[in-house]
């Protein structure tokens, strides 16, 4: 049984080369196109793209609403069929331009990925977000112990997170010399790190209750003053795992490399939620709470 298709490997290359290069796509975005296609490829057993036609399109698009998602093992969500038929929409109106592919395709063949309208409005519509109130997130730092470089990471990681708002990504790459305790900011320089559209800006520390600002402070006093760590270190250090006297892996405190990625971070959160025998939410909510902060505490937009 065929895994791949020589053609049509070579025709997504090109593909994938002009949403980054033309289109400016990040690769997360690449990687989500490349997911939409390999589902189809494999549903249609690696036919060539030359065949499509717009049955091949009404017929995957009623086998993927049967689909269930791997983590979940529930039947996938009208969203995920929405950016998985759209990312094929967009593939195949642009292959239908191309040369040696113009005179098999009909562009308007792409259209029979459009989901109904009913389904549209399922797949775009806002929901209701439950986010973690001030109280709660005050209450897993204070239930966070602190006794091991890890455990002063992790409380400060949280601390930090409601102080300034970061994304997981950005929190992963952060360098000791992006922090100015004084002023109370963190510089968010794209040059190094992972921002959100590569911007980079300053973030000012919010106003929060309780012991966060304190915490978050004593952290990098610790590495600095304690560690003798540069400016060149990262904020939140990776994890050092060495091999034991058993053979087996084990934890051996922290490590002067970043994270790769910010899947630990989010570990981090469910653990410390857990431990606080609280319903887990993700690094990004907190920046939810701090919206409602701040509507709290401004009178008007400019927060007069």
């Amino acid at each position: 049984m065929l895994k791949h298709n020589a053609n049509n490997e070579r025709v997504k290359y090109r593909y994938f080369t002009y949403l980054k290069e033309a289109k400016r796509l990040s690769e997360q975005t690449l990687d989500s196109v490349a997911k939409a296609l390999a589902r189809f490829e494999e549903y249609t057993q690696f036919k060539d793209f030359k065949a499509f036609h717009h049955q091949q399109a009404i017929a995957f698009k009623s086998h993927l609403a049967k689909q269930e998602g791997q983590r979940s093992g529930q039947v996938l969500s009208k969203a995920t069929l929405h950016s998985t038929l759209a990312a094929l929409q967009r593939f195949f109106q642009w292959l239908a331009g191309q040369p040696s592919y113009k005179s098999r395709l009909n562009y308007t063949d792409a259209d029979y990925f459009n989901l109904s309208d009913k389904d549209m409005r399922i797949a775009t519509a806002r929901r209701f977000q439950i986010i973690p109130t001030m109280e709660q997130i005050k209450h897993v730092i204070a239930s966070m112990p602190d006794n091991t470089d890890i455990e002063r990471r992790n409380r400060a990681l949280v601390a930090f997170t409601i102080l300034t708002g970061a994304r997981d990504s950005a929190i992963a790459s952060f360098k000791l010399k992006h922090i100015d305790l004084i002023h109370g900011c963190v510089k968010q320089d794209a040059r190094e790190v992972k921002t959100k559209f590569s911007k980079t800006f300053t973030t000012y520390f919010f106003p929060i209750d309780g012991d966060a600002h304190s915490i978050f402070a004593e952290w990098v006093q610790y590495l600095r003053n304690k560690k003798f760590w540069g400016n060149e270190d990262p904020l939140f250090p990776a994890t050092r795992v060495v091999i034991g006297k058993t053979g087996e892996f084990e934890v051996d405190g922290i490590d002067k490399k970043h994270w790769s990625n910010a899947t630990p971070i989010r570990k981090v959160f469910r653990e410390a939620f857990e431990g606080a025998s609280l319903p887990y939410f993700t690094p990004h909510s907190f920046r939810h709470t701090l919206a409602c902060l701040g509507e709290g505490l401004c009178n008007t937009a400019r927060g007069v």
